[in-house]
């Protein structure tokens, strides 16, 4: 492996590392807050998220959002592979009050 390609890929893995910080802020038209709790799967070609965003002002939403490949959000529909499914459900339960409000939605 050459120089070049070994420094793109370490780059490529500091940028998932940073990108995962918890909590982290973000800044949406409406309001700001931060993500408190995040379940995610590395994907093949993407990286689907499912976030819990606290407002300054106390309220919580739920974002489902996806990351390319070099941990750079991105605006789209999120999809979701049929084999990430699972690792996605296990990296939920991990993350108590997300999982909570998840129930909420399928029950």
């Amino acid at each position: 492996m050459d120089t070049e390609q070994e420094a793109r890929e370490e780059g490529w893995k500091m940028a998932r590392d940073v990108s995962k910080k918890i909590p982290r802020d973000f800044n949406l038209h409406w309001g700001r807050g931060q993500i408190v709790e995040e379940a995610y799967v590395e994907g093949q070609y993407h990286q689907p998220s499912i976030q819990l965003l606290e407002f300054e002002d106390g309220s919580v939403s739920i974002r489902f959002c996806y990351y390319n490949q070099h941990g750079r959000f991105q605006r789209g529909p999120l999809i979701i592979g049929e084999e990430e499914i699972g690792l996605l459900r296990d990296s939920v339960f991990e993350n108590e009050r997300l999982h909570a409000l998840l129930r909420e939605l399928v029950i």
